[in-house]
């Protein structure tokens, strides 16, 4: 059977990956910015889209390194669990038993228990945003005549909800992915001029990068 083509369904999710390959490879290199030193972008999509988000991209994916480009996976969800992991396999069974106890007495005071515990090792400079960095580093180290045609595409980022907002994370990565194009994919939605994170969060106006479409 054929495969279908990378924008074959007309969508609001179609159109955003479209316009970000454009933008990608434009004639004179990636434009996704208009900020030469803040090379950002966000790609919302619905949460309920996640398959499907993934199916274009690893489509997008192909057709860029068809054309010579170097493309950059990181997986949100995998850092989570590997900062998790640092923290050891006792203090995380003693984390969940606490959350269960907590939970018995008030499911949210459960979550928040649990989400106040999580935060203090994923916020901040030195948190998720440094295990980006890091990434995003080698990447660049072990292909440096490619930067100029490398893009970092940024996923799995509702794994870290409710415990982190995406939004903190561009601004603690700013000035850390050597100038690389940097796609954050955010599952969520448009509010009241803001972007909510998976359609539950208050809309964060505090964005500075081009939001696709």
């Amino acid at each position: 059977m054929t495969q279908p083509s990378l924008f074959a369904r007309n969508s609001a999710l179609d159109d955003a990956v479209q316009a970000l390959a454009r933008d990608l490879l434009a004639e004179g290199g990636p434009r996704i910015s208009t900020m030469r030193n803040y090379r950002f972008a966000i790609l919302p999509y619905q949460p309920s889209e996640e398959f499907a988000l993934r199916q274009r991209i690893a489509r997008l994916t192909a057709e860029l390194r068809a054309a010579g480009w170097g493309v950059l996976s990181i997986d949100l969800q995998k850092l989570l669990l590997d900062r998790l992991r640092a923290m050891g396999e006792a203090d995380v069974a003693a984390l969940f038993a606490s959350e269960k106890r907590q939970f018995a007495k008030s499911p949210g005071r459960g979550l928040e228990h649990l989400r106040s515990r999580i935060s203090q090792h994923i916020e901040g400079e030195d948190g998720i945003a440094a295990d980006v960095a890091r990434v995003v580093g080698a990447f660049a180290d072990a292909h440096p005549d490619d930067v100029d045609r490398t893009v970092v595409f940024i996923g799995r980022a509702g794994a870290l909800y409710p415990f982190y907002r995406s939004s903190a994370l561009l601004k603690h990565i700013d000035g850390r992915t050597r100038n690389i194009p940097v796609v954050l994919l955010y599952p969520g939605e448009r509010r009241d001029g803001g972007l909510s994170f998976m359609g539950e969060l208050p809309p964060d106006r505090d964005y500075r990068p081009r939001i696709y479409p």
